[in-house]
């Protein structure tokens, strides 16, 4: 293990337990809805129209399911700018994500993001960290709680290498070296983005009392084992690099064929939060309504291969696992493929029904 692993793993120890925050908020624009809808391929109208948001409810534009990967993204980069200056951001990879859906995010949203920390652990040449992201509103109602699990790969042999593949290709101020100058005195700076903090912030209300959902199905429609109708979706190497503007994930193992192959992958590959959201559009397209569902949460498998000539396509499906009658909710198992791979390992959701 070299020094820059060892100091990696170290910072990423003594972060276990702590609880971050957001120091401002991030605002809500109903154009970035509209952006972040294109860049998943979400078709829902309530995404892109203050008249079939109205339909549903709501007074502003809803939000994707997965828009809140905006601001995890946003609180990771700052969480590697201040506190976890020893990792190459482009050995960084999300390998679990599950959404739990308090209330959905509507266009003139303030968000603030609470960070917990709650396990590192090192496996072979792999570092795993789990965080708790709960993020609120203006009103301090809880909006949604996150799980990520990221891992970075740190083995010598090709941290070496891949260090230098990405300082040449990384955006400007997030190098290992421009991180590290600067580091000192962004953890001095009130201002830095990430401010740890040691009280309690606002749970969900369990007494909310949900909006009625506008399926397309009533839950005496669905039977356990029911299929989803398939659908495939392309990915092409411009979809990639749009998402990664709109979302702000600039790992270049997403754009660089030097840097995914020191990554020891077969070609730049999709990002994973990309085909959940993929999976997240798929899923409200046959609800219908996109505030319908609970929850959602994947543990990524595999990766899209993205070649430079050509799309890759991706096929969804999904089937009807659970019914509960008391609740009017399904339990929804869902699965993505790509060239005969499987990029989910495990994708459920809870979704209400009228």
């Amino acid at each position: 293990m070299n020094d820059t692993t060892t100091t990696a793993s170290e910072q990423a120890t003594a972060l276990v337990g702590r609880h971050f925050r957001m120091t401002e908020h991030y605002e809500v624009g109903r154009e970035k809805i509209r952006e972040f809808a294109r860049a998943v391929q979400d078709g829902h109208p309530a995404h892109r129209y203050e008249g079939a948001a109205a339909e549903l409810g709501f007074e502003a534009l809803v939000a994707p399911l997965t828009f809140s990967s905006i601001v995890l993204m946003l609180v990771q980069r700052k969480m590697f700018e201040s506190w976890l200056t020893g990792y190459d951001l482009g050995q960084v990879l999300q390998t679990e994500q599950s959404i739990q859906v308090h209330r959905p995010i509507i266009a003139g949203d303030k968000l603030w993001c609470d960070s917990y920390i709650e396990s590192f652990r090192q496996f072979g040449d792999k570092d795993f960290m789990v965080t708790k992201n709960v993020l609120s509103n203006q009103h301090k109602e809880v909006l949604q709680t996150t799980h990520t699990t990221a891992v970075a790969q740190t083995g010598v042999e090709i941290a070496t290498d891949l260090r230098a593949a990405v300082a040449g290709v990384i955006m400007t101020g997030q190098s290992v070296g421009d991180r590290s100058d600067a580091s000192a005195a962004r953890a001095r700076d009130e201002h830095a983005g990430m401010v740890e903090r040691f009280d309690h912030v606002a749970q969900p209300d369990q007494d909310e009392r949900r909006r009625t959902p506008r399926t397309v199905f009533a839950f005496e429609e669905l039977s356990v084992g029911m299929e989803l109708t398939p659908r495939t979706m392309v990915l092409s190497r411009g979809d990639l690099v749009n998402y990664a503007g709109v979302s702000g994930d600039s790992n270049p193992i997403h754009f660089s064929d030097l840097v995914a192959r020191r990554a020891g992958l077969p070609d730049v590959v999709s990002h994973g939060l990309l085909t959940m959201g993929l999976g997240a559009g798929y899923l409200t397209d046959w609800l219908g309504d996109p505030t319908a569902v609970t929850n959602y949460g994947v543990r990524f498998a595999g990766f899209a291969p993205v070649p430079a000539d050509k799309a890759s396509a991706i096929e969804f499906r999904g089937r009807v696992k659970e019914l509960d009658p008391i609740r009017r909710s399904a339990a929804i198992a869902l699965t993505a493929t790509c060239h005969g791979h499987k990029l989910f390992g495990r994708a459920t959701a809870e979704v209400l029904l009228r």
